[in-house]
């Protein structure tokens, strides 16, 4: 099975590059399944129904969000009906929508879909390593679902590591998100599951983590905030990450990170290019 997991999608500029390249990378990737993280979608902050539709459209088969979920009031709603749209699992008992999903994939297979959020640094959800550990329980890899992705929205990189090595050999893929800028540690786990520390973010580059720079800067140097957090305008990084599968294991063969357009160095899986 061929995966493309796409980054934090920030902002228009984001949105932009995940309408205008996305339906091109299926096509010319033969791509079965594609997950965009899509929390900080809407003007940074949070997803709308419009532009969850968007994604769908253009061959999104799964968005995930973070800690952005609910900062568009809308989703609270609209994500009852959107089944394709995973919040993190570790949630209180009863919020709303669901922390993971099974879909069809383009041609036919079953994959499972989780988000869970980190606690380090971040809001005191439940426990991730034990919601995680109840949901692959229920719907293990090979008998319930032929690739399972684990999307973990974290702060720290020493919790997103222990992710992946907790789920290793039970997942096709584990991959942070959160904060904005891509790792260089793409590998397969010795129990064969692909693994990435941050898929980095789909937005302008020439920015603090996905905002324009002018904002962050004076607070950082005056401790006192002048106005709103704006996402940046310039031309997005398509960022993310390409895993190829074992369809009789639905472990990972290859990993490979991905970057396409704006000003980050260009990076494709060599092994659907060329």
């Amino acid at each position: 099975m061929r995966i493309l997991f796409i980054g934090d999608v920030v902002g228009k500029t984001g949105r932009t590059a995940i309408l205008e390249r996305l339906p091109g990378l299926i096509r010319d990737w033969t791509l079965d399944l594609v997950v965009v993280n899509g929390e900080n979608a809407a003007g940074g902050f949070g997803i709308t129904e419009a532009i969850y539709n968007d994604f769908i459209d253009a061959g999104a088969d799964a968005v995930t969000l973070g800690n952005h979920a609910w900062n568009q009031k809308e989703a609270l709603v609209f994500i009852e009906r959107a089944p394709r749209l995973v919040r993190p699992l570790n949630f209180p008992r009863h919020t709303p929508g669901r922390g993971a999903a099974l879909v069809e994939t383009k041609r036919g297979a079953r994959a499972l879909i989780i988000n869970a959020m980190g606690r380090v640094f971040m809001e005191p959800l439940n426990d991730p390593f034990d919601a995680v550990a109840r949901e692959l329980d229920a719907c293990p890899l090979r008998e319930a679902a032929d690739a399972i992705v684990v999307d973990i929205h974290c702060e720290a990189s020493s919790e997103k590591q222990g992710m992946g090595f907790f789920c290793d050999g039970r997942v096709s893929l584990v991959v942070g998100t959160h904060t904005h800028v891509p790792t260089a540690d793409h590998q397969i786990l010795a129990g064969g599951t692909a693994y990435m520390t941050d898929a980095g973010m789909t937005g302008d580059y020439d920015s603090v983590i996905g905002m324009q720079k002018e904002e962050p800067l004076h607070r950082f140097l005056t401790g006192i905030p002048s106005g709103r957090f704006e996402p940046a305008g310039g031309v997005a990084t398509l960022s993310g990450v390409a895993v190829e599968t074992n369809d009789s294991t639905g472990l990972a063969l290859r990993i490979a990170p991905v970057r396409i357009g704006g000003r980050l160095e260009p990076a494709m899986p060599e092994f659907w290019v060329g």
